[in-house]
């Protein structure tokens, strides 16, 4: 096992279980959560987290007591080339504009009222117990959803006219549909933030591998700044580059956040988002990687170890398989700065309390 030390200060990790545990009231006791080659239900997680909280409380929650109270599952070992890769997402502050006004021309859309998503499970719980698709009716068909070419390109939603706001770059709009959440600076300097509502259904694609196949940039040349740089220095192939990617992310108004997939706010360096398929949201882990040390320039200085426990409470479409972890950094430009290069293997170790229910997937 981890020795189970953290990097972070302990009322973060309070904050960020308290979530989880308010998440664990609205959810039925008996619902079932994915983990790995198990099934574990909301009132086991719910009871993990409970007593992790109490440990925590205690100043035990170290490795001996994680021995004598938990079930560890874990992605590989640390001997294993099987171990997870851990990227970082932050929330950006961004100039914007809530009607379209001189450069404020390029938009943030709220849900299409013409979206509509079939849960597959309803149909056959047993082919397709969490699986989903989301399109729009076409005549007495249901057909895929606009694609980023489509809404971008030739316009499509304009028509419902559900845009929120305006920005006065179309990357940043790219780069904020790939975190998932943002604030706005509005013109008389008040800041609103916004929040992921849905997507196209369409699938996520890199455009940075996109960029390294056509040799422009080396896999170690690759950050989300350079990324940025790149299209912002190649205005005659960026609307061609980003469209590669056709998932394409809606967006709502949000009060407190910014807010993951369980509806709960992100704790900046204790939320992660994990895939659901392998991952209990609202789950207690246990993280370990690398994460940049950046200058005031904002380059990479050195590198230094991240030990920490975390909370499974976001998803994301770029967050695909067992091994994928994308760790919450914040807001504002230091956060940028580690979520932009933090891409390193890690090994992630989720917490079930022994003696809870748990069942094998068949």
């Amino acid at each position: 096992l981890p020795d189970f030390e953290d990097d972070l200060d302990p009322q973060t990790l309070r904050t960020a279980i308290g979530w989880s545990l308010a998440y664990f009231d609205r959810v039925p006791a008996e619902r079932v959560f994915s983990l790995g080659a198990i099934e574990v239900t909301a009132e086991t997680l719910k009871a993990s987290l409970v007593h992790s909280l109490k440990l925590l409380e205690e100043n035990r929650l170290n490795a001996d007591s994680v021995a004598q109270s938990f079930d560890v599952y874990c992605t590989g070992d640390e001997k294993s080339t099987d171990l997870s890769l851990v990227t970082g997402y932050y929330e950006p502050v961004l100039d914007g504009r809530v009607e379209r006004q001189e450069e404020f021309i390029y938009p943030l859309y709220g849900m299409p009222p013409d979206l509509l998503t079939v849960e597959l499970a309803s149909f056959d719980p047993v082919r397709f117990p969490r699986e989903r698709l989301v399109g729009r009716v076409q005549g007495n068909r249901v057909v895929p959803y606009f694609s980023r070419a489509e809404i971008d390109g030739q316009r499509k939603l304009e028509q419902y006219g559900c845009e929120l706001a305006w920005l006065k770059d179309p990357v940043d709009v790219f780069f904020l549909q790939v975190q998932g959440s943002g604030v706005i600076r509005l013109c008389d300097g008040h800041f609103v933030r916004i929040g992921y509502a849905g997507a196209n259904g369409r699938p996520y694609r890199s455009i940075g591998k996109v960029l390294i196949d056509r040799g422009e940039m080396s896999a170690e040349e690759m950050s989300l700044q350079s990324l940025r740089t790149y299209l912002r220095n190649h205005p005659e192939s960026r609307d061609e580059v980003m469209r590669h990617n056709e998932s394409y992310v809606f967006f709502r108004w949000v009060e407190n956040g910014p807010v993951g997939s369980l509806n709960v706010p992100l704790t900046a360096g204790r939320s992660i988002a994990t895939d659901p398929r392998y991952c209990p949201g609202g789950a207690l882990a246990y993280l370990q990687t690398m994460k940049p040390q950046i200058d005031e320039s904002g380059q990479v200085r050195g590198w230094e170890p991240l030990r920490r426990w975390v909370v499974s409470q976001d998803t994301g479409g770029a967050i695909k398989g067992p091994g994928r972890v994308d760790l919450f950094c914040g807001t504002g430009d230091q956060a940028e700065g580690i979520a932009g290069h933090l891409r390193h293997p890690g090994r992630l170790c989720f917490l079930v309390k022994k003696g809870e229910n748990r069942n094998e997937l068949k």
